[in-house]
């Protein structure tokens, strides 16, 4: 029962009534009155959930989360197990470190941009990630994307950020920007992040991403997102392939191919 399934979602990514109704700019009754079945949702307002929760709208309107990642760590060999439809990633343990260096010298970069919720952050990582691959044919942090339908979304984020809240490291806050509501990532004064893990070429490519796409506020980086090939030649709900960014169009395409390219 789809009213059960918006319950459980709830629950599990710890939201209020009163932040949902607000997100669908329906009353707290009206939206109580959804999550006991005794209201249908519009179209509008499951496609807004479906956004929120992060899953494909048609799979959301079937009570289904999706394929959810389970992460194989090289080094620690340990696992996240699911009874859900599961999509295996093996990573090694240099990424998870650089990934959750560079996360963490992100949200620095971008504590006082209004405009840099957790929409921006998602899609500042995924155009960090695949430019480089399309520049220099060599991964960053190498994470995984699903599509999605309000963007890609990398896979180890929300895990890592739970983690980051309970090591003290970041805290997560509920703001506005203009009448939208987000979430925000803000790191702890004492944190400095560690990069060490990256060479000179990946931090000057991380800053340059932050100086051109940094202002954008979610909405325009969605859109970018959706110009994007990879994005728009993945199937929804599954993997971005990262070979795609080869056949980009200029509007998303950050390489200057010329003759010698094989490309």
């Amino acid at each position: 029962m789809l009213a059960q399934f918006i319950y459980q979602l709830r629950q599990k990514n710890n939201l209020t009534q009163e932040f949902l109704a607000s997100e669908l700019g329906i009353s707290r009754p009206t939206y109580v009155q959804i999550e006991r079945g005794e209201r249908d949702l519009t179209i509008r307002q499951a496609q807004k959930l479906a956004g929120i929760f992060n899953i494909p709208l048609d799979m959301f309107l079937r009570g289904q989360e999706g394929p959810r990642v389970v992460l194989n760590v090289e080094k620690a060999k340990k696992q996240i197990s699911s009874p859900e439809p599961e999509i295996r990633i093996s990573v090694p343990q240099e990424k998870i470190d650089k990934f959750h260096q560079v996360l963490l010298y992100i949200i620095k970069k971008v504590r006082g941009k209004p405009n840099a919720g957790k929409t921006v952050l998602y899609k500042l990582l995924y155009f960090i990630d695949l430019d480089y691959y399309e520049k220099y044919e060599d991964q960053l942090m190498g994470l995984a994307y699903i599509k999605n339908q309000y963007g890609p979304t990398p896979q180890l984020f929300d895990d890592f950020a739970k983690e980051m809240v309970r090591k003290n490291e970041i805290e997560i806050i509920k703001s506005k920007f203009y009448q939208h509501s987000q979430t925000k990532y803000l790191i702890n004064p004492a944190i400095e992040p560690d990069l060490t893990v990256l060479n000179g070429r990946e931090k000057e490519h991380i800053d340059w991403e932050l100086q051109r796409l940094s202002d954008l506020n979610a909405t325009q980086l969605t859109y970018l997102s959706h110009q994007d090939v990879p994005w728009i030649s993945a199937e929804d709900g599954k993997l971005i392939d990262y070979e795609s960014v080869f056949y980009r169009t200029p509007i998303t395409s950050v390489r200057t191919y010329d003759d010698t390219d094989d490309n």
